[in-house]
């Protein structure tokens, strides 16, 4: 991985299990990369599926979707194209997976214990390469995520995945430049909405909560970047390969990634409160006021 200053950077972690304890020294270390934007790789910390899981591994388990969403709190899996017992291989899978990716964190990022929410997890069985979608939802041209209709009102998303593909395959995703660099270069098409956009989104059930302006910035960032065919080939980017049986993690609201090609990934959500962070300053909530010159939410 280049480790120019103003790229993403791969931070390994090697020995290391889904549920024991971490060293003090370790979670020092993790903490602070994830903080500063670097993706964390975990190259032997595998996913290990069962063979009555592995039925459900073919694309046309998710119909016309790109994925199968799991809520940890209902236990509830979104999957209409498939059958009673698919969905319950399904469950168990990303029940399981929710369970010590949430060990993980717990584990090996002890400074935000009790301040972590959870997300929905999600099975990702449909190859990116070649996958047809509109630019706006093509995850294969560099992004930084926000969540159209559940803002997030500056917390931080934080996500975990594991690369279960039963072939050997890796997933190959492109990073690139810092938060920093991307903020300054975007920073002067991005507005706030206009006053009245807020409610009326809230009133008409387009957002589960209030859109603040930070969500409205980060949205318009994930569009102008997604949209932009100059940025997406000639900006800093690096390709990285994550092999069958590895994991990795990063706050994917600050990490400029695109994912290019692989089949069966499991991913899970994570939610944190900008004060929960160790250096808040790094956040893209406190970059962007300092680049916008006004709070955001």
């Amino acid at each position: 991985m280049n480790s120019n200053q103003n790229r993403v950077n791969l931070s390994p972690v090697a020995q290391i299990a889904w549920t024991d304890p971490a060293p003090a020294d370790l979670c020092g270390r993790v903490i602070s990369a994830l903080e500063s934007g670097d993706v964390i790789f975990f190259p032997d910390l595998r996913f290990e599926t069962t063979p009555r899981e592995q039925r459900v591994f073919s694309p046309s388990i998710v119909g016309s979707s790109k994925n199968v969403s799991f809520d940890p709190a209902s236990r509830k899996i979104a999957c209409e194209a498939a059958s009673e017992e698919d969905r319950g291989c399904l469950s168990e899978m990303l029940g399981r997976f929710n369970s010590q990716a949430a060990a993980l964190v717990n584990s090996l990022l002890p400074a935000y214990r009790g301040r972590v929410t959870q997300g929905r997890a999600s099975f990702r069985p449909v190859e990116i390469a070649g996958r047809k979608s509109s630019w706006r939802k093509d995850d294969t041209r560099l992004h930084v995520d926000a969540f159209p209709s559940n803002p997030v009102q500056g917390r931080r998303i934080l996500r975990v995945f594991t690369n279960v593909n039963l072939e050997g395959r890796p997933r190959t995703w492109r990073v690139g430049e810092r938060f920093a660099e991307l903020a300054a270069r975007f920073a002067s098409s991005l507005r706030a909405p206009f006053p009245g956009i807020t409610a009326a989104l809230r009133l008409f059930h387009l957002t589960k909560s209030r859109r603040s302006a930070y969500d409205a910035m980060m949205l318009q960032l994930h569009d102008r970047m997604k949209s932009d065919d100059a940025y997406q080939s000639a900006s800093p980017q690096t390709t990285v390969d994550f092999p069958a049986g590895a994991t990795w993690m990063a706050f994917t609201d600050q990490v400029t990634h695109a994912a290019m090609a692989g089949q069966y990934q499991l991913e899970q959500t994570f939610l944190l409160p900008v004060a929960a962070m160790e250096d808040e300053q790094k956040s893209p909530l406190r970059t962007l006021e300092r680049v916008k010159g006004r709070p955001l939410v």
